[in-house]
């Protein structure tokens, strides 16, 4: 149950390890052994998993994902099942499964397991110009995403994922990590307000398959619209968890009571129309995200240094968006969501 100690403690262990530097040095034998395929792989930066950038003889290019620890097979059984059951939607792009010479999803070995993808083009959001317009077709586009998710049962959805809204309550066990002064202020507020006006109503809303992480990085600008990328922190959880997610890394500008997060709230509006209840959380729930971000990068940074630019990469938005929305009262935060949607 996500709402508990024992989850909160399981999940959080996940992430006080790093992928070991051996699996990255048998992707080749993997690619060989399960695919027939043989290629050039660089390593890339990765929370918890080994990703590793496959460049083949013809020069196509795919993403090889593989993991020697326990709960990575738990994690790729998700993900392979999610991006499997992704086909044929529309409305959004999603990497495609390649499967093993066997047929399989994922390979599965005593020592280690893994899954190889393809590997989309595009441009990170992160790196785009995130115009008005932009922003609304990623929220229209993440509109299409959840309705693909929503009838999808998947295996290990209940999986531990300290990103899992859940945990956030108990993030706040991580405060000592954070600087202070007024961003570890904003943060006790957030995650006060969440507590005790959020969390309550939180069963009361819609839940299903969510990709838990929308972040400016796993959002692409693609030739064919927008894809998502990394369904690693995938759950069960509250379908407008995905919304707030999106919504709190485009945040930015202190002139709008939203931030700019207006174009995206309404992109996925006009696809998923929010109700009473969701309109009344979102803002609560963008504001409690971003003080999650900020505390578990805090902390994982604390305990990888020589990582920590990497672990780090999205604080610095986080901070200036949780400022911006910490103007807001209860009360003009609905509203501005009620303004925001069609």
């Amino acid at each position: 149950m996500p709402f508990t100690e024992v989850y909160f403690r399981a999940a959080a262990a996940i992430l006080t390890t790093k992928p070991s530097a051996a699996e990255a040095r048998v992707s080749g034998e993997l690619l060989l052994r399960h695919y027939g395929l043989t290629g050039t792989t660089m390593v890339l930066s990765s929370e918890v998993e080994c990703t590793a950038d496959v460049t083949l003889s013809n020069s196509d290019r795919l993403i090889l994902k593989t993991s020697a620890r326990p709960e990575g097979r738990d994690s790729f059984r998700f993900q392979v099942a999610a991006l499997a059951g992704l086909e044929g939607a529309s409305g959004f792009a999603a990497p495609h499964i390649v499967r093993t010479s066997g047929g399989t999803l994922m390979f599965e070995e005593e020592e280690i397991c893994g899954y190889l993808q393809t590997r989309l083009p595009g441009v990170p959001l992160h790196q785009a110009n995130a115009t008005p317009d932009v922003l609304y077709r990623v929220g229209t586009a993440l509109g299409r995403l959840s309705l693909a998710l929503e009838p999808l049962k998947l295996p290990a959805m209940h999986r531990p994922v300290l990103w899992h809204v859940g945990c956030w309550p108990r993030l706040m066990q991580l405060e000592e990590h954070l600087p202070s002064g007024p961003v570890a202020d904003s943060v006790r507020l957030a995650m006060r307000n969440y507590v005790e006006l959020i969390e309550p109503q939180l069963r009361e809303v819609a839940w299903q398959v969510t990709h838990n992480d929308p972040s400016p990085f796993n959002a692409l600008l693609t030739d064919n619209g927008v894809a998502f990328i990394d369904f690693g922190d995938g759950c069960w959880g509250p379908r407008i968890q995905d919304l707030a997610i999106a919504a709190s890394h485009v945040v930015t500008d202190p002139s709008l009571a939203l931030g700019g997060a207006e174009n995206l709230i309404a992109g996925y509006a006009s696809v998923r129309p929010l109700s009473a209840l969701e309109a009344k959380l979102l803002v609560g729930l963008i504001q409690a995200r971003q003080s999650a971000l900020i505390l578990i990068n805090y902390w994982r940074a604390g305990l990888f240094p020589a990582e920590a630019a990497y672990i780090k990469k999205n604080v610095a938005r986080a901070e200036r968006g949780l400022a911006i929305l910490s103007a807001l009262g209860v009360g003009e935060a609905e509203m501005a969501v009620h303004r925001a949607v069609p």
